[in-house]
């Protein structure tokens, strides 16, 4: 059973969710909080797998909450789900640690997939919020990134299209015809060629600049 504990200062937005969860056998809401210190204060003292983080609360945000918990749980998983995918919202998020970036918009069945694939240490990051970066994305900064992506090689770039669609390892392994070994050491490649430090910002990353 997945714990998980939502965070948005909307009830009727929670009480929705809670009403859709109860649905799925593998999915259990644990708790309901109105802002970011209400979800902490709950972990210091309860488990939970994954957090589904509202942005916009009071007292405490979504990103604040976001970068408080990674280090005081940073085995916990986090899915920001907002209405919000302009960069200056996107960008703080996955620098504060979150797993994954939905829109609110999504269908209910997906967010629960969602869930579970984050919770198996995968990286989801909605189309929408990360094709707004581009728009966003200008000048040298954007050359020189986009120079740091030619750097890869062609089988580089086909395990980021994989990584892109939120693909494990084992996955790409299979549609690429490699063993997980060379798709590790691919990612390796990868993070270190585009500087970044994980699936997410390289999704992120690839996403914005890929053709």
């Amino acid at each position: 059973m997945i714990k998980i504990v939502i965070a948005d200062d909307h009830q009727v937005v929670r009480k929705g969710l809670v009403f859709f969860f109860q649905t799925q056998d593998d999915i259990e809401v644990v708790y309901e909080a109105a802002n970011g210190k209400e979800i902490i204060h709950y972990l210091e003292d309860h488990p939970a797998d994954v957090v589904l983080m509202d942005i916009q609360m009071p007292l405490m945000d979504g990103i604040e909450a976001t970068t408080q918990l990674r280090k005081q749980f940073p085995a916990i998983k986090i899915v920001m789900l907002t209405s919000f995918s302009d960069y200056d919202t996107v960008i703080p998020a996955i620098q504060a640690g979150a797993n994954g970036y939905q829109m609110k918009d999504i269908e209910p069945d997906q967010l629960a997939d969602v869930i579970r694939r984050v919770h198996k240490d995968e990286t989801m990051i909605d189309a929408k919020a990360a094709t707004q970066l581009m728009t966003h994305v200008t000048g040298d900064h954007q050359r020189e990134e986009e120079k740091r992506l030619q750097d890869l090689t062609r089988r580089e770039k086909d395990v980021l299209k994989e990584i892109m669609k939120g693909c494990s390892n084992k996955e790409i392994a299979d549609h690429l015809f490699i063993t997980e070994k060379t798709v590790k050491t691919h990612l390796s490649n990868i993070f270190s060629k585009l500087e970044v430090h994980d699936r997410t910002q390289a999704a992120l990353f690839g996403v914005k600049y890929m053709k």
